[in-house]
């Protein structure tokens, strides 16, 4: 097989491909064998005919449409492979010889990705809160672990957020109860909000013994109407929390002294700041990137993109046991209307792709051996096999696989790159170094001081 590509306009190339009659021979061997499965003939197996007889019987022709249409797209995607073509869509197929016998040409035209130029790619700035763990949300969380281990205790005082109130609660809607709404002795904890918000208006400032009477707006907007409530407080307690000490710390944890307690503490504070904090930074730096980009974007591209999101969609439901009618009925939404909502982000993802490779090869980034190796490593591990197994079964016959994995372990280099050079600072203009963010920063205690220890 030989093959040339001729650019042409309008980001589409023409993949031009040869085979000689003797190397079409295999295809028409395969052809007849196919026909030989379908055919009965007298005297001959389902299979069993020779070519010679098919070909008496039946034609010379007979095989040859089949061969055609079962090895033009090999011969295609074999040319695309050869000569790197980055294709977006599928190709218009204009055989130029050889239909009905002889060797074989055909031609191929095909919508290509474009190449596109961006500046300003290294002048990025990106704006994210301190990666560090402060001391409000230290205490916040200590706090918290407090709760867990609290004691309720009755008071006199009126009721406020935080405080659990036992009530009987009755509610009605048009003067008939309503099951649910209608409790004796119900533990409710004030300012959560899980019924109406007139309940944690009311019990506001409420004592026990109060009697409160009031109207609630229906939570479903499709009733028409108000609901009725009637509600006696029985008692008011607060919640009493243990002190934050050694004995506390064996007793909630597997560490034996507050301080090391208030560092786990930190630490998972400090991790989770840092992922929110890369994601974020991922985001926006994409965003950029994507406006950058002031080509027009094929809409094979955003379409295939569009896809995409649809198929992970899918898969992630099917993962949950749920079907995707059942989730367009859930979201109010018919299957176009969701594709059409996924088509802006889709084209920012567009944008956003073209921008890196634009990057990559005005940087000249290549990925090594062993940043594949990282990206093969990756695959791996989601499909649970090894390095070697995914190669063997994955890649061994299959030269555009491995290919697209040398793509994306370039691509991850390329966004690397990128963000290595972002201007970071936090929102009062304070810079931030890159590497505080790294996932593995061992920087995830803040310095001790008198303040944080009066907790």
């Amino acid at each position: 097989m030989k093959s040339t590509v001729e650019a042409l306009e309008s980001n589409r190339v023409k993949v031009s491909v040869d085979i000689d009659a003797e190397e079409f021979e295999e295809k028409l061997d395969e052809a007849f064998r196919k026909l030989a499965r379908q055919v009965r003939l007298p005297g001959f197996r389902p299979g069993k005919a020779p070519r010679r007889v098919l070909e008496a019987r039946l034609g010379p022709q007979a095989a040859r449409g089949e061969a055609l249409s079962d090895a033009l797209p090999e011969y295609y995607a074999q040319a695309v492979v050869d000569h790197d073509v980055d294709v977006i869509a599928p190709p218009e197929i204009d055989i130029t010889s050889g239909a009905e016998d002889g060797s074989i040409s055909f031609d191929a035209v095909v919508e290509v990705r474009p190449l596109v130029t961006i500046t300003g790619y290294d002048q990025l700035k990106a704006e994210l809160p301190s990666p560090e763990p402060t001391t409000e949300e230290i205490s916040q969380q200590v706090d918290q672990l407090r709760k867990q281990f609290g004691e309720l205790a009755p008071v006199s005082r009126p009721a406020i957020d935080g405080d659990n109130v036992t009530m009987d609660i009755y509610g009605s809607y048009n003067g008939e109860e309503v099951e649910g709404l209608t409790v004796d002795d119900y533990a409710y904890e004030v300012g959560q909000g899980a019924v109406v918000p007139e309940i944690d208006e009311q019990l506001q400032g409420s004592k026990a013994g109060d009697i409160l009477e009031f109207n609630a707006e229906h939570p479903d907007p499709g009733e028409d109407g108000l609901l009725r409530f009637r509600i006696l407080v029985k008692q008011v307690q607060e919640t009493v929390l243990p002190d934050f000490d050694d004995e506390f710390a064996q007793e909630a944890s597997e560490f034996d002294t507050v301080d090391e307690l208030r560092a786990d503490i930190s630490g998972n504070i400090a991790r989770a700041k840092r992922a929110d904090a890369l994601a974020s930074l991922a985001n926006q730096v994409g965003e950029q990137l994507a406006e950058l980009v002031i080509d027009d974007i094929p809409e094979a591209l955003v379409d295939a993109e569009v896809q995409h999101r649809l198929r992970t969609l899918q898969m992630r439901l099917a993962s949950q046991g749920i079907e995707i009618d059942t989730y367009l009925e859930a979201i109010g939404q018919t299957a176009e209307e969701l594709a059409e909502a996924l088509r802006e982000p889709a084209l920012q993802e567009a944008k956003t792709d073209l921008a890196l490779r634009a990057v990559a090869a005005a940087e000249s980034i290549e990925a090594t051996d062993e940043d594949v190796d990282l990206e093969l490593a990756m695959l791996a591990a989601q499909v649970g096999q090894t390095v070697d197994e995914l190669k063997s079964s994955v890649f061994a016959d299959d030269e555009s696989r491995l290919k697209g994995v040398r793509l994306d372990a370039k691509m991850r280099r390329t966004r690397e790159w990128v963000l290595e050079r972002v201007e970071i600072k936090d929102p009062d203009g304070n810079p931030i170094e890159r590497s505080s963010l790294n996932p593995d920063s061992e920087s995830d205690l803040p310095p001790t001081t008198t303040e944080s220890q009066t907790i």
